[in-house]
């Protein structure tokens, strides 16, 4: 218990780091949660205009959510899992901002990638492909979200499956405003040819 305890902790300090908010005010560009959605993740820092600080936010989202599971895989694939639910609910609910986090999909990815890295690739590639279609963030994480879900009983056991349907689940939810402006068609694009 005190491993699971341990790994769970570990889990949500690591994903409570807003590395989105702590660039762009270490990089000048002011408090990223008055900017754009108001949201902490790279899809916003992308936003401020800036590719490499959104790209950046991007790459330690990801890792954090991978140094979860990594670290707690040191005591079993049991302490991997807790981690890697912890950390996204950290990323979503951090202590340091009153529990107003992001919405983890950057995080998902690494976790996926420690957990099962041919479904972090099926989940990259259908982001990819539904963002340069369609250029909605959102729709393209929670399409990923779906896929990723549905291609893990056929790569992983039952209960690590379970888990990433629930992280699935969890990013679905927390989009729930995104999913009211694409049926009312007033969902902020993204362009990936921003400079």
């Amino acid at each position: 218990m005190l491993t699971l305890l341990a790994a769970a902790v570990i889990g949500y300090l690591l994903g409570s780091i807003p590395f989105g908010l702590l660039l762009t005010r270490v990089s000048g560009r002011g408090d990223i949660r008055r900017i754009g959605s108001g949201n902490i993740g790279a899809t916003n820092v992308l936003r401020t205009g800036s590719k490499g600080l959104a790209a950046l936010t991007l790459l330690l989202d990801l890792a954090k959510g991978w140094a979860a599971v990594v670290i707690g895989r040191v005591w079993g694939e049991e302490a991997a899992l807790v981690a890697a639910g912890c950390v996204i609910f950290g990323h979503m609910f951090p202590i340091w901002l009153g529990l107003r986090g992001g919405k983890a999909v950057a995080t998902a990815l690494g976790v996926l990638l420690a957990l099962a890295w041919p479904v972090a690739l099926a989940a990259a590639l259908v982001w990819l492909a539904t963002a340069l279609l369609f250029h909605y963030s959102s729709l393209a994480a929670l399409v990923a979200a779906a896929a990723g879900a549905i291609v893990a009983p056929f790569v992983v056991d039952a209960r690590t499956a379970l888990m990433i349907a629930g992280i699935a689940l969890l990013i679905i939810l927390r989009h729930h405003a995104n999913i009211r402006r694409l049926m009312a068609g007033t969902e902020n694009r993204i362009s990936l040819n921003k400079g």
